[in-house]
């Protein structure tokens, strides 16, 4: 298992491709992203067209340790892309909509980190190479808002969760690679 850490727009993603290229030649791509409104739609359909064509993608956010251990064919590393997005979209469904003030963050991340341990322990089971694309929020101010405040905190954590179980941990920065671990 790689990890593969940036800011926003750092090139985190393509830089994991690249990587991943030299190792296999056939990969799952597993994308977290949903389709929120058409600006999303247009990121999601610019990465489609980027990645080669003979990749297959799974799109989804939920039970992603399964779709690795099942979904996986025997020659395909994969690239999870993005964690972060992962994590969004398991907050928002767990929240069933209700406001930010009334959930029970404690009780939500606990649920978002046993999907986290499944992920690490599918990745570190499989025998192709498996890259996980996040974002690194940990450089930037505190949120003001309360939500914002609590997502960072649930992601921050399970990045350092990600990097602890990870065989490479690599920071890009500006499109630049830096090996960290």
């Amino acid at each position: 298992m790689i990890l593969v850490t940036g800011g926003a727009r750092s090139g985190k993603s393509s830089y994991a491709e690249r990587l991943l290229t030299k190792q296999c030649e056939q990969v799952l791509y597993i994308a977290t992203a949903q389709v929120t409104d058409e600006e999303m739609a247009a990121r999601i359909k610019r990465h489609k067209q980027e990645r080669p064509a003979h990749w297959r993608t799974w799109e989804g956010h939920q039970n992603l340790g399964s779709v690795i251990r099942q979904h996986r064919q025997p020659q395909e590393g994969v690239i999870l892309e993005c964690v972060t997005t992962l994590i969004a979209n398991l907050l928002f469904d767990l929240s069933g909509g209700v406001s930010p003030d009334e959930l029970d963050f404690t009780s939500l991340e606990v649920i978002i980190h046993h999907q986290i341990d499944d992920l690490v322990d599918a990745s570190l089971m499989c025998p192709m190479p498996v890259y996980l694309v996040t974002n690194e929020l940990g450089m930037g101010i505190t949120p003001e808002n309360r939500l914002a405040r609590h997502f960072v905190d649930i992601a921050g954590r399970a990045n350092q969760k990600l990097a602890q179980a990870a065989k490479e941990v690599w920071l890009i920065v500006s499109g630049i690679g830096v090996k960290i671990k």
